[in-house]
Order: structure tokens, then sequence, then C-alpha cells
């Protein structure tokens, strides 16, 4: 029996083209297909492609052959978990589980904005959202390093602050994060997320526990002016590092709940209980941020009030050389002192075997040996005689008769 060849499909990439040109989400297009959104974004992706009747459909759709009609996605997140159900954001109250939030409208509540450079691929635009794919092949190294680092830099580093509370190590973390990135841009150039990638590294970064043994952090920086925004930030401050890390991810940045589990190396329903929380801890506080849309606008604005900047690219690569030039001279001094010592080692080393000396012991019944005291003087008399006398000895002493 011979079997029917599949449908051909675009690449991934393509395929994802295809369906923004016709204005398509893909909620819609998991709707027309009866499948998942996550199912969608699998094939968008490359890690699975459709089979049978809905690889047919789905050819179809992306050519135009079938309408689809799209609906008007939620522009802020809600506290819903795709992999868990509905998330209560408070005990009794049961939020309904709309899509997650575009990743245009994140970005420009963010700070983030448009990189001309960069592959025209909306995914990765925002430097914040969960669907980017590998830069462009076209661009070389440094363009496409740069246009990364314009197009997510200036959105890490507010983000970095609501972590922390601090400026310079907001600015210090995103560079460090980006220095690191191009040290090992073959591998974060193919990446499915390079901003992801950069994302972790630089939330890593500034949650290092270490920081806090820093002489200049050890007092905290200026509060923002506003009240508002100093109340919402001492709020975040106050949370568990992993607890602020997941809110800032899911109600900030706009990734779902698996996704946000996955970036905090977490389980999902983890996940959703640090979430949950998290946003509890901030309504006990702000009674007026219950709506997850409210937060979200929120925390924007306290991170875009502070207007903080980020360095130049070409700052950024030159300051990840020399830190790579410093600990590679680093490594070889360490090498050669490593190497000086163990010749030094095998030189004066002894090349045969010795044996080690017994060690010594009591001998009991031996009296000891007394050195000899001063002579007394009658003892100093009789040697001055005797060295007086003739080499034969003393004269003979006869006895006489009494």
């Amino acid at each position: 029996m011979t079997r029917a060849p599949e449908t051909p499909l675009p690449s991934p990439k393509e395929c994802r083209r295809l369906r923004e040109a016709q204005s398509l989400s893909q909620a819609d297009v998991a709707a027309a297909l009866g499948v998942t959104r996550a199912t969608v974004r699998s094939w968008e992706k490359g890690r699975t492609t459709p089979r049978g009747t809905k690889r047919d459909a789905y050819a179809r759709l992306l050519t135009g052959a079938e309408e689809v009609t799209p609906h008007q996605e939620n522009p802020a997140p809600a506290l819903v978990g795709a992999a868990t159900g509905p998330v209560q954001a408070s005990p009794g109250r049961a939020e309904p589980a709309p899509e997650p939030p575009s990743e245009t409208s994140s970005a420009s509540e963010l700070g983030a904005r448009p990189a001309p450079e960069l592959d025209p691929d909306p995914g990765l635009g925002s430097g914040l959202g969960p669907e980017a794919e590998p830069l462009s092949p076209s661009l070389t190294p440094d363009q496409a390093f740069d246009a990364l680092y314009a197009f997510c830099a200036p959105a890490l580093v507010r983000q970095t602050y609501l972590l922390t509370g601090r400026r310079e190590l907001a600015r210090e973390s995103v560079e460090r994060a980006f220095q690191l990135a191009w040290h090992r841009w073959p591998e974060v150039a193919m990446d499915r997320d390079p901003a992801g990638w950069v994302r972790a590294t630089a939330h890593e970064f500034a949650l290092s526990p270490w920081h806090r043994l820093r002489p200049r952090h050890r007092n905290p920086e200026p509060p923002p002016a506003a009240p508002a925004d100093r109340a919402l930030l001492d709020v975040l401050l106050q949370l568990p590092p992993v607890y602020r890390r997941t809110l800032l991810l899911y109600d900030g940045v706009g990734l779902d709940l698996p996704e946000t589990a996955a970036e905090t190396e977490a389980s999902t329903p983890a996940a959703a209980n640090r979430l949950l929380h998290a946003r509890e801890a901030v309504v006990t506080r702000l009674p007026e941020l219950a709506e997850p849309k409210e937060l979200h606008r929120r925390l924007a604005e306290v991170a875009s009030a502070e207007r903080l900047r980020a360095a130049k690219p070409t700052t950024v690569r030159w300051g990840g050389e020399q830190r790579a030039r410093h600990w590679t001279r680093a490594a070889i001094a360490f090498t050669v002192v490593l190497i000086g010592a163990t010749t030094l080692t095998l030189r004066t080393a002894p090349d045969h075997y010795e044996p080690p000396l017994a060690p010594g012991a009591t001998v009991y019944g031996v009296p000891p040996r007394v050195a000899p005291g001063p002579l007394s003087a009658e003892e100093l008399a009789l040697r001055a005689k005797l060295k007086g006398e003739t080499v034969s000895g003393p004269e003979r002493l006869v006895p006489e008769a009494g």
C-alpha cells in the first residue's frame, strides 16, 4: 500500500510570518484547527509539526484558503496558568483564563523600542516576550549583537531595577549579561530566544546574594520621588527574590505561567504558588492593584519613571573583550606559577629513599653520668705536690721504729 505524501509546509519562521500577515493570533489558529495555543507555538518554533488532516488544514489556513475571524487578545496578563488552570488571585475569587499579552504591548510599556536592523521577526521585537527566534544570519556578529542590545537593554535595565531597587546594579547586571552573551555569541545567536537568554542572565546576576558583601551595596539608594512609586517598590523589595522575579516575569514582562516557571527553574505549580503569594502581599499593602491590568500598568510606570539609560553597545562589547583578556592573562599567570612551583618541587625533592631515624628509647638501671665538681683545698694541695715531684714519683716512705 503506497502512502500519500504529506502536504508541504513552509519553514516554522515562514509559518509565523504568514499567520501574522493575515492578522491572526496563535489563539485564532488554535481555535480554527481544534488544538491548543501551546501546540501552535510549538509548530512555529519547529519543535513539532502537524500531521494528517490538521497538517492539511494548517497549510490551507496559512495560504488564506480558509477564513478565520481574528479575536482581540487581552493586552495585559491575568493571573492565570495555562498548564494548571485558573489561579485564584484572592480567596474565593477565581479569575478567567485570558490569553497572555502580545509581546509588542508589553515591550512598549516597559520601555523597549523597535530595531530595524533585526530580522523582521516581531517575536524578538520586545526583547521581553517568549516568542523570540534566532537572529538573522545575514548580519555580522557585531551588527547582530548591537541590534539585540539596542532592542533589549533599555527594557532589561528597567526590569532589573524593579528586582533590586538599585540603579547602578541594574545597569551593571545588564552589561554583565550582554558581555557574557558576547563572549558566548555563537551559542546565543543560534538560541531560539536570545533576548530570553540575556534576560535570565541579567536577572540571576542582579539577584545574586553576594552583592550584599560589596561596600557600596550596604546602604540603600534613594527611593523614587513619587509616593505611589515608592510604596510599590518597597512592597516589591520586601518579597523574597524568587517571588519578586516570578511576579515581574508574569505580571510585568507578560510571560505565561509555564515559561515563567521554566525561567525561574521551578515547576508550574510552584511558580503559580509563588505568584499567588506575591500578588497577595502586594494587594495587602496596595489594594488598588488587585487587578492584573492595573498591576502591569503600575510596574511599567515605576520602571519608566527613573529614566535609566544603558551604555552603548560598543562600550559593552569592548568591556566584555577587556574582561575576557584580563581573565585569560590571569589564567596564564596562574598556570605559569603552578608550573614553576611544580618544577621547583621536582628539583628539590629527594631522588632516593632515606629511611627515617629510629626514635630514642629510655634505658633504665644505668646511673647517670655525673660531671666532676670543683676540687677542695686538700685536693688542690695534693695535685700540686704530685706535679712537683720527680718523674719517677714521690720518695718511698719508710716507717721508722718508734
